[in-house]
């Protein structure tokens, strides 16, 4: 998630528990042509022993040499081609959730994106939607390409171009995917709480879940991803024959934080963006964070407003004073969307003619230098 998913807010999920997580996404031209934007974005926390990286591209040679790039110059350990996005900016020019559309075209760049990384042993996996919308799917022929093409795992959101972030994510089509690819296939869409993870895998047969919106104003979510899905105990004399793996998912309870945990973890992000940026720029960049943080709860609006202006972590500390410690956590927000839903487009922006055929394979499109936005 673009401004998100910064080397400061993965040191803070890595603290509760998150297992991989990417960083912003960046342009395979980006990177190729050292746009300044692109390179301040490759930044990783000290701890991040995992890089991950999310790459945009729609140009096999530009989405081969930056993956090259990114395994021989950056150390990244996990290389994850992003074709979810739903933008009209995006779409428009065939990329993002746009490009699986076009069959050839996409297996030419995952080959090009897993030829560049086998030599280092750096896995590439793909990120895309069910498709442009109902009567345009393309989720099924996209994880066929991807295992053909030597991707280690899908992702899929339960979502078309089309809904962008309306509606519900559909879960069956996650589970028509799993059963159609030998590779894992992670499972994406309405994952809010960690009961929601849970019954996404019992449901689809996902291998894993993949957090976007659901993460935002909640770190601790991955604390209670992590405590869902611990191993969970194996009788010693089990009354029947299992092949279910030793690491179930639990129902271990969530421990909802009070809003004086809250804004003790709302300091340490803060912190934390500071130490990679500045505290002016860092506490400028956590303001965006402070109206998920608060969600739900009954702080005033004069003190919503004063957090999201602050510009020191003085400022940040006296006005975190004034929330109330004790205040439970709003029960009433669990399992509700986070960040922006916005409404069904009743048409897809995409280039003159695009659905006129679903190859693509000679095709070259044209890559913008900076792109920052997710799927």
């Amino acid at each position: 998630m673009a401004g998100i998913t910064n080397a400061a807010y993965r040191r803070l999920c890595a603290e509760q528990g998150a297992g991989l997580y990417v960083c912003e996404m960046i342009t395979s031209r980006g990177l190729v042509e050292r746009d300044a934007t692109t390179l301040k974005m490759l930044v990783f926390d000290e701890l991040e022993t995992t890089r991950s990286v999310q790459l945009y591209g729609t140009d096999p040679a530009y989405v081969g040499k930056a993956t090259e790039i990114l395994c021989s110059d950056y150390g990244v350990h996990h290389v994850d081609l992003n074709f979810g996005c739903p933008v009209p900016k995006v779409t428009r020019k065939g990329g993002g959730g746009a490009l699986p559309w076009k069959r050839g075209l996409l297996g030419e760049i995952l080959r090009a994106a897993v030829g560049a990384a086998e030599p280092y042993g750096v896995p590439v996996t793909m990120k895309t939607r069910k498709g442009l919308d109902d009567d345009h799917l393309t989720y099924l022929d996209a994880g066929r390409i991807a295992e053909e093409s030597g991707i280690a795992a899908v992702a899929l959101h339960g979502r078309t171009v089309a809904q962008s972030y309306s509606g519900q994510a559909d879960w069956d089509a996650i589970a028509r995917l799993v059963d159609s690819v030998d590779i894992p296939v992670l499972g994406n869409g309405d994952i809010w709480e960690a009961a929601d993870a849970l019954a996404m895998v019992e449901q689809t047969g996902a291998a894993g879940v993949v957090v976007g919106r659901g993460c935002l104003g909640r770190p601790w979510l991955f604390r209670d991803l992590a405590a869902a899905f611990a191993p969970a105990s194996t009788p010693t004399q089990p009354s029947q024959p299992t092949t279910q793996p030793t690491t179930q998912p639990t129902t271990q309870p969530t421990t909802l934080p009070t809003l004086g945990e809250v804004r003790t973890m709302m300091r340490r992000h803060a912190e934390l963006l500071s130490e990679h940026m500045g505290e002016e720029r860092g506490c400028k960049e956590f303001r965006k964070h402070v109206s998920w943080y608060l969600k739900g709860f009954r702080a005033g609006g004069e003190l919503r407003h004063s957090l999201a202006l602050v510009d020191s972590l003085a400022a940040l500390d006296a006005l975190l004073d004034e929330l109330d410690p004790d205040e439970p956590f709003p029960v009433s927000e669990l399992g509700a969307p986070r960040g922006r839903q916005g409404s069904p487009r009743s048409r897809v922006v995409l280039p003159e003619g695009w659905l006129d055929d679903t190859d693509g394979a000679s095709l070259r499109l044209t890559e913008d230098t900076t792109e920052t936005t997710g799927g």
